[in-house]
């Protein structure tokens, strides 16, 4: 009976698996990965100009709107509207710092593409 009992633990143990991971190693030699960036794609003809800048690319815009220290400037083309939002930095005079890109029939545009378009449209019409 005790070589019966010690034949069936030796089984049921054999059976079981360890629940500890093996460890982890690294190569000397691999870097870690930084951070990815993110790709403007021609957002930076637009983002940090001043208004002077954005009218010198785009012409004259199409709306201009003030609220208290910020501005909005919009630009028109037959394929996107383009929004410019400009705030002060600092005692400066305000630069843009977010842009919004859409299709005249209200969808969704890429904003590069969009920012493409309008400076593409004859200086201003």
């Amino acid at each position: 009976m005790r070589r019966l009992l010690a034949s069936l633990l030796l089984m049921v143990s054999a059976c079981t698996t360890s629940t500890t991971p093996p460890p982890v190693t690294r190569a000397a030699a691999t870097p870690i990965p930084s951070k990815p960036t993110l790709p403007r794609g021609g957002l930076e003809r637009v983002l940090g100009q001043s208004e002077r800048s954005l009218i010198a690319l785009f012409g004259k815009p199409d709306a201009a709107l003030t609220e208290g220290t910020a501005r909005k400037l919009q630009f028109v083309s037959g394929i996107c509207i383009l929004d410019t939002y400009l705030y002060p930095k600092g005692a400066g005079a305000p630069v843009v710092t977010h842009v919004d890109a859409r299709q005249p029939n209200g969808s969704p545009i890429d904003r590069a593409s969009c920012v493409g378009a309008i400076a593409r449209r004859g200086g201003g019409k």
